[in-house]
């Protein structure tokens, strides 16, 4: 079975990614999966459908970057949540919360408190000042080249690590779920991404997301029901039989030690909160709607379809303490308490097959692997942006590149990210990958977001400032990464880590503000002079949206 830890560190990370951490090494090939084979031919088909259809209506720049400016503010919801809803929110947390109660739960919410900050603080300005890349909005005012280089490359950084955990997790998933190999689902995924990605631009991939959600919130809250009818819809019911017989107790809905490093939580806590606010592929969908107030409210309503899919996850898990942890079908041997048969991130799929049948574990199946599917599309499109719309167009063309150069480069880039994707994901097929997700946020947190939000609200920032900033929240927390247990003892072998926590944003972070600010502020050039003049009408244009891409017409 997966450790505790590793259900921990890992599983939990990869809610908005991928697939639970260490389960990546250790998946076991099961039975082929007939009615899962073709549940998930028939997602193919209907997303490949809908490429056909975007593909007519992808003609511009804006149409690939954001669908045109014309996605409403409870698409865009929907598409964000299909983001943030993977299988790892699936199986990984429901495993989480199969072992360990409520300290899943505290997981969830740690995930969960990043959205206010996009909210309340970010949604509006974003949707203002942006056009198709948050570099739009950290180079308004700042010097265009090395600014958008400095996005680009950490963009770059966060949507690669994203994609090998994927293409790993993608791999391992199909030989848990489906029974084929793991090349087999390498080159489905990357050549089905770079197909609808390539042809279809944004339209097609917020389209694939909202299906993609709408079946993975279609698919739980039917196994919770189904779940919930063996315990008269009661959770004291529920809650009580799961205490009765899970090895915790009582304790199960206590928190427990996943809090008892507070350093670590703190760390975590901090990269899951800002590094939402700091991932390019979440934040390219605010460009993807009409307006400031359609903005507002895709975040509103991602809001409450991710909370309320963290719920219905929270209810699997405590249903399968009892009917799969009692039921011996579901161990190796018929040893209740031993070994689960696929591994410990099956958890969620033998509860789909207890309570359904083989037709229910098959639409779950299928489900889990389209999340994959539509979360790596969001993440080439988001890399593909940044090297066609940042580096090609406005870096190494000036901005004088033809719409249609920087629509070819664009997709070239997608079709290079889509081999390249491939090609890691064989290279990483047995390690153990969870550090890279933490490297994805630890980046996100650390060299995007500190530069994003200073950008928008403070007037002293400086090109010198960002750039100082940008690179040492990039570097720091790559190092941190590298010199934690997860890099230099899992992977290179050391004995002991030079660094003794697994999450870097609590110490990269803070050093990128401060250097941002401390450079900014010793920045005396004329320069930076002139870029603190024109915060004025940023400010104005970030509070009134004049002068903001709108919409296209059709």
């Amino acid at each position: 079975m997966i450790s505790v830890r590793s259900l921990a560190l890992g599983a939990g990370l990869f809610a908005s990614s991928a697939f639970a951490g260490d389960a990546i090494s250790q998946t076991t090939k099961q039975p082929i999966n007939l009615t899962a084979i073709g549940m998930f031919f028939i997602f193919v088909l209907m997303t490949l459908a809908i490429t056909y259809w975007a593909a007519s209506r992808t003609k511009s720049t804006a149409d690939f970057y954001t669908a045109g400016g014309g996605i409403t503010g409870a698409q865009n919801g929907m598409a964000i949540a299909g983001d943030y809803m993977s299988a790892a929110t699936l199986l990984g947390l429901t495993a989480m919360m199969y072992t360990r109660g409520v300290d899943a739960y505290i997981y969830m919410i740690a995930f969960f408190v990043g959205w206010p900050v996009i909210l309340f603080l970010m949604a509006e300005r974003l949707r203002n000042l942006g056009k198709f890349t948050f570099a739009d909005i950290t180079a308004y005012r700042l010097n265009q080249g090395k600014v958008r280089t400095m996005a680009a490359i950490s963009s770059l950084v966060v949507v690669c690590f994203y994609l090998v955990a994927q293409m790993v997790g993608a791999g391992q998933l199909i030989k848990l779920l489906f029974g084929l190999d793991y090349g087999i689902a390498l080159v489905v995924v990357g050549a089905l991404m770079m197909v609808y990605v390539t042809f279809g631009g944004m339209v097609a991939t917020t389209w694939v997301q909202i299906i993609k959600a709408g079946m993975l919130l279609f698919g739980g809250t039917t196994v919770v029901i189904l779940a919930m009818t063996q315990f008269n819809f009661s959770f004291d019911e529920l809650t009580t039989r799961a205490i009765d017989v899970h090895k915790l107790g009582t304790k199960l809905l206590a928190p427990g030690s996943l809090l008892a490093d507070p350093v670590t939580a703190i760390s975590l806590g901090l990269g899951l909160m800002f590094g939402t606010a700091g991932l390019p592929h979440i934040l390219m969908r605010f460009f993807t709607v009409t307006d400031a107030k359609e903005a507002r409210k895709s975040v509103l309503y991602a809001s409450g379809i991710v909370a309320y899919f963290f719920n219905v996850v929270a209810l699997m898990g405590l249903a399968a303490i009892i009917i799969v942890g009692q039921n011996p079908e579901f161990f190796e041997g018929g040893d209740i308490g031993g070994a689960i048969i696929g591994g410990g991130n099956m958890v969620a799929m033998h509860l789909a097959k207890a309570v359904g049948g083989d037709i229910l574990l098959g639409f779950l199946s299928a489900v889990a692997f389209a999340t994959i599917l539509a979360v790596v599309s969001g993440l080439a499109l988001a890399g593909a942006s940044a090297i066609s719309h940042d580096i090609y167009s406005r870096v190494i063309m000036k901005g004088k590149a033809t719409e249609k150069a920087e629509l070819r480069m664009s997709k070239f880039a997608t079709i290079g990210l889509g081999v390249v994707a491939v090609l890691l994901g064989l290279a990483f097929e047995k390690m153990n990958v969870a550090f890279m997700v933490a490297l994805a946020f630890g980046v996100a947190a650390s060299a995007n977001f500190p530069v994003l939000i200073l950008s928008m609200y403070w007037k002293g920032l400086t090109t010198r400032g960002a750039l100082a900033g940008g690179y040492l929240g990039l570097f720091s927390a790559v190092t941190l990464v590298v010199l934690s247990k997860s890099v230099w003892v899992d992977v290179f072998g050391f004995a002991a880590p030079l660094f003794p926590y697994t999450q870097p944003a609590l110490f990269s972070m803070p050093l990128a503000f401060l250097a941002t600010i401390i450079v900014s502020n010793m920045d005396t050039s004329r320069a930076a002079e002139a870029e603190r003049e024109a915060f004025g009408d940023q400010y104005v244009r970030a509070q009134t949206g004049l002068g903001a891409a709108s919409a296209s017409s059709h």
